[in-house]
């Protein structure tokens, strides 16, 4: 099961909100072990969301039992105590049967005691069943975006996402725990009192039985505004926690700016607007309970009403008056509590109702039934007319067609926004193509795993991202069951060992909130080693230097040139100067290959890739 560290590095990861960063979990979690899915029974999302909801309990039925058998002995005691005080009253007391009044007395009260211990029981059990089913949607919401594809990431905020891990589920959690248990000793103790009370006085009892569907009517009418309420106020958090993790991710960018006061301010904007739609929840929660009040007040003002009449009229003693009123109190109390129940219903509900909204999302990449494992990976890489754009209405690549083979170092240049990036997103599947195919040794990848598709390919970005923990773990990151030999020679490789021992605590030194405690060039470097520890044989380079000094950009490009020594590798390079020895340079503008060709023959060719080598030779 994923843990709570899974779920921050999940945030952190997507908190840039970039295509670079997204791309290095994609890649690198479907080769972590503590990423790949665990085997679970498929749920199907498209039922109601009871079944939904209930679906999650088989897993801890003996917990949920347990818990379920204190609730209903509880609600034994509660039903017992006014049926035990009017025997003593009618029978014990008047008889001067002292003794044995006495005994039932020491029996209530070791009754009270065993209904402590089953009450200790229920709030123990019941939290611990309600937080092992959020635990479980959680695990299953976490599968799930693991699962939703690059388009998803793009269209939703961190902050609405990490609201769906954690606020949403928390009102599940109550209401699992809350739900059964409330419903279950509610409905058992009106049930029983109801029966008793029928018994006892029959003419009394109907009186209740006609203000139970006044009741109803109260929860029924008022629930509705609550759950529309409620729904409101889970959507403005999620919105007030996108802006929050937004401004305090950029928050030196503000100061740097100095903007605090524009960001002050978007934050109010977004507060404000929570603070009213919670004010409309309260209102509806207000009219509920107010409305739900005044109902039993009137309910014990009839009973003392008609039952002082029955005095009246000699149809009623004062004894069993007193136990009707004990047990209008025994009743009282679960409707009090169904009243609460109410509450946490709509509240889970909304949250339950947002949670299966995501899992009915469906991943816009699929795999087929029998697809394939990429196995034995040479290298070769063919796309044909391949076609793409992120909106559908504007193609970013047209009619592409490559053939690149195995072993091949492949350069790809252009201005910014020809295409470069999206290209290389394409090969390990991270997007579609809308047209064309895009093959690796022959083999579609459409009809292969996306997990052994991307295991087979290591991407390192120009936005680097680091995790906030340690060298060590960063970099082992890229093969989490590595040796510390095996991550120290990936440092040594990567050219980043000298600095890491330098370093106060050395691999064990903590590197800050996505690496801020490192320079550009050391973060690059350590996400340059994790591709050397996961030793893919396709690699893709994009700017993978850009934040290196020169000198450090030489040394790097030399161990580029070992690990790319019988691999394919596709480098998108913007500076010219460092691909000059690629076997082929692709120049791409507008969507479309304009040159592919050896710099010495891109250079005698005298076109775009020409100009383009002689403003930068210029400008250095």
């Amino acid at each position: 099961m994923p843990q709570m560290g899974d779920f921050l590095k999940f945030a952190a990861l997507y908190n840039s909100g970039s295509a670079a960063a997204s791309a290095a979990f994609a890649v690198d979690c479907t080769t972590t072990p503590r990423c790949i899915m665990t085997e679970k029974k498929e749920k199907d999302f498209n039922k109601s969301l009871l079944r939904i909801f209930l679906s999650y309990f088989g897993a801890h039925k003996k917990l949920f039992l347990l818990d379920m058998s204190c609730a209903f002995m509880v609600a034994l005691i509660d039903i017992s105590f006014p049926l035990v005080s009017r025997f003593a009253m009618y029978d014990l007391l008047p008889g001067k049967m002292y003794k044995v009044f006495f005994t039932v007395m020491i029996i209530m009260t070791a009754a009270f005691g065993l209904r402590a211990v089953f009450n200790y029981i229920i709030t123990y059990l019941g939290h611990t069943f309600g937080i092992r089913v959020e635990a479980d949607i959680r695990e299953d919401l976490y599968k799930h975006f693991q699962e939703l594809d690059f388009d998803f990431f793009d269209r939703n905020r961190t902050g609405k996402l990490m609201n769906r891990l954690t606020g949403d589920l928390f009102e599940i959690t109550e209401l699992a725990h809350h739900g059964p248990e409330d419903l279950l000793i509610s409905v058992a103790t009106i049930i029983g009192a109801l029966i008793v009370m029928f018994a006892v006085e029959w003419r009394l009892a109907l009186i209740v039985l006609v203000m139970i569907p006044l009741f109803l009517a109260v929860v029924i009418l008022c629930r509705k505004s609550m759950v529309s309420s409620s729904g409101k106020v889970k959507q403005r958090m999620a919105d007030i926690n996108a802006d929050i993790e937004s401004t305090i991710s950029g928050m030196k960018t503000s100061k740097a700016f100095d903007n605090t006061d524009v960001d002050y301010e978007r934050f109010e904007r977004s507060n404000e607007t929570y603070k009213n739609s919670k004010t409309d929840y309260y209102k509806a929660m207000g009219r509920f309970n107010a409305s739900l009040e005044f109902c039993i007040c009137m309910l014990q003002v009839a009973v003392i009403a008609f039952g002082g009449w029955l005095i009246m009229e000699g149809r009623l003693n004062y004894i069993d008056l007193i136990t009707f009123t004990l047990y209008i109190t025994t009743f009282i109390t679960p409707v009090r509590k169904l009243a609460t129940l109410a509450e946490i219903f709509t509240n889970g509900i909304a949250g339950l109702k947002r949670f299966a909204e995501i899992m009915r999302i469906n991943p816009s990449i699929k795999e087929t039934e029998d697809a394939e494992e990429l196995k034995d990976v040479k290298g070769h890489i063919e796309l044909k007319h391949v076609a793409f754009g992120y909106t559908g209405d504007k193609d970013i690549l047209k009619d592409v067609s490559l053939d690149i083979k195995a072993g091949e170092k492949i350069a790809i240049v252009g201005h910014s926004g020809g295409g470069k990036t999206t290209l290389c997103q394409l090969i390990p599947r991270f997007y579609d193509v809308e047209s064309g195919s895009i093959s690796i040794d022959g083999k579609d990848i459409r009809d292969v795993s996306k997990s052994s598709l991307r295991n087979n390919i290591g991407i390192v970005q120009q936005d680097v991202f680091l995790f906030a923990d340690t060298v060590f773990e960063n970099i082992r990151y890229g093969r989490p069951e590595a040796t510390f030999e095996e991550v120290a020679e990936a440092a040594r490789r990567a050219e980043i060992y000298d600095d890491i021992m330098n370093m106060d605590k050395g691999f064990d030194t903590y590197v800050g909130e996505r690496g801020t405690l490192l320079s550009g060039g050391q973060k690059q470097r350590i996400s340059i080693a994790r591709i050397f520890l996961k030793n893919p044989p396709i690699l893709i380079l994009d700017e993978a230097t850009s934040a290196l000094d020169s000198i450090t950009e030489q040394q790097i490009q030399r161990a580029f040139g070992e690990l790319s020594e019988g691999r394919t590798a596709l480098i998108i390079a913007h500076r010219l100067a460092t691909i000059k020895d690629a076997d082929r340079i692709v120049l791409i503008e507008d969507g479309e290959i304009k040159e592919v060709g050896s710099h010495d023959q891109l250079i005698a060719k005298d076109g775009l890739y020409s100009r383009l080598y002689a403003a930068q030779s210029l400008q250095d």
